[in-house]
């Protein structure tokens, strides 16, 4: 394994991949980064040898796999040089900065026949595989991404950085197209938007509420969302899904027998919380890239699950400009729009 890029993601990645080492499953090799001493202090810290391009990596010490994390303007750009030089990759999210690129990078999978696996974490968040069994029909969803302000990833605006976990998240419990976005961003401390509020509609009548802000004094990450005769609460950082069931077949006897009373309707409501094997995202999901990179299977998160994600966020961003033109909204550095 390689891990391209050695900021913040990177060397989460470098470290869960020498975790993995430690218990035989995958070795870190190579540390990659256009800084130098950061590439050297990374790979220094886990054990693996230190390059300042991938093409220098190519040429020494080619790995079977690797994870890019670097910013998302140069996902494709380095994912395509990977995968055309035979090596699978993990490509952080989102998958690119643009419909072409990931486009261009789903070509070069298939053409190279190489695995690509877009890292949408919380698809490995227990919670969200503990929830997944007990979807049938969700019609209506409320969910909050909140964060405290940091200089990270402000390459890119708060729908691509934080909202489009919950996108792919919500994307893959309604599985029926997107009919209409109503969005309103707005830039609060950095050149692009910061917190944002979506009304998606889809295909199916499902109706789904979407907030993010990385201005938050407090940091939230819950989705929460009904289906008939249930509602569920995910809490992601806490790992835990909590559920009210309507007991149905109670309801109907109670009904048949005439002894239903509005001050008895509560014992009809069962709660109850699914099991969950505790486990951090980050390594359930390298293992799932592993796993998929030994078996050649598709993986878990496919580019073009990452390219539905980002094609949904790209018309956020342009429901976002609409209303912001609109209303003449000035960014925090003084551009419009």
């Amino acid at each position: 394994m390689a891990v391209i890029g050695a900021g913040a993601f990177g060397r989460n990645h470098a470290r869960v991949y020498h975790e993995l080492q430690q218990q035989g499953t995958a070795e870190l090799v190579a540390v990659v980064d256009a800084d130098g001493a950061r590439a050297k202090a990374v790979a220094g810290q886990f054990g693996a040898k230190a390059f300042s391009s991938v093409a220098e990596l190519l040429r020494e010490a080619k790995p079977q796999a690797a994870s890019v994390a670097v910013p998302t303007v140069h996902h494709a750009s380095v994912a395509c040089e990977l995968m055309e030089a035979g090596v699978d990759v993990l490509i952080e999210k989102p998958v690119a900065s643009s419909l072409a690129d990931a486009d261009e990078i789903l070509r070069t999978a298939e053409r190279s026949q190489r695995v690509a696996q877009v890292g949408h974490l919380e698809r490995f968040n227990p919670a969200v595989r503990a929830t997944v069994p007990l979807i049938t029909k969700p019609m209506f969803f409320e969910v909050h991404r909140l964060s405290v302000f940091t200089p990270r990833a402000l390459d890119v605006d708060v729908v691509l950085d934080l909202m489009i976990h919950d996108l792919d998240i919500v994307l893959s419990f309604v599985a029926t197209p997107v009919k209409e976005i109503r969005a309103v961003g707005l830039p609060i401390l950095s050149g692009k938007v910061d917190i944002a509020n979506v009304r998606m509609e889809f295909e199916s009548g499902c109706v789904a509420n979407f907030t993010a802000s990385r201005v938050s004094t407090e940091k939230v990450r819950k989705l929460r969302f009904f289906q008939a005769q249930e509602y569920i609460s995910i809490d992601y950082s806490r790992q835990d899904v909590f559920a009210l069931k309507v007991d149905s077949a109670a309801v109907a006897a109670a009904m048949m027998a005439g002894t239903v009373a509005p001050e008895s309707l509560g014992a009809l409501i069962k709660p109850r919380k699914p099991a969950i094997r505790q486990e951090e995202p980050l390594q359930a999901e390298l293992s799932s890239f592993l796993d998929a990179v030994r078996q050649r299977t598709k993986p878990v998160v496919s580019v073009e699950a990452g390219r539905r994600a980002l094609a949904v966020a790209l018309d956020v961003l342009s429901a976002i400009k609409v209303h912001n033109q609109r209303i003449k909204v000035e960014a925090a550095w003084g551009t419009k729009g």
